[in-house]
């Protein structure tokens, strides 16, 4: 997860009360972090920025 120092998490806007929802870091160059935001120590899923993108726009466009 070195890729990932200085990342700054934020949650889902899609958030709901219960925890269930996914933080994104996207400030650090060249790499968009994933993770659970009930495990913000565990494991972090990374994508390219351009993939990323391909993601959410596929999702949003559902």
């Amino acid at each position: 997860m070195s890729d990932l120092i200085g990342a700054r998490w934020r949650k889902s806007s899609r958030s709901n009360n219960q925890g269930n929802c996914v933080e994104v870091a996207d400030n650090v160059p060249g790499v968009v972090g994933v993770r659970d935001s009930k495990d913000p120590s565990g494991p972090a899923l990374t994508f390219t920025p351009d993939a990323w993108r391909t993601f959410t726009h596929t999702i949003a466009a559902r």
